[in-house]
């Protein structure tokens, strides 16, 4: 007997920006995409972040959105 198994051959996604949703740039909305979040609970974490880090986060975002563009 053979071993026959389903093989998902689609390639992997990555990540985007999400133009369509944005809200500033898109970055949380490609990550929520990517992992399949909702755009909401990625938000609130990066704000929640910024204020968190002292700002480290706004700089997190912004390479982000100029290096995903």
């Amino acid at each position: 007997m053979s071993d026959v198994r389903s093989v998902d051959r689609r390639a992997p996604t990555g990540f985007r920006l999400d133009t369509l949703n944005s809200k500033v740039g898109g970055v949380c909305g490609g990550i929520a995409n990517r992992f399949d979040v909702d755009p909401l609970i990625v938000r609130l974490a990066f704000v929640i972040a910024a204020f968190a880090s002292l700002g480290t986060a706004v700089i997190v975002y912004l390479a982000i959105w100029l290096l995903a563009q």
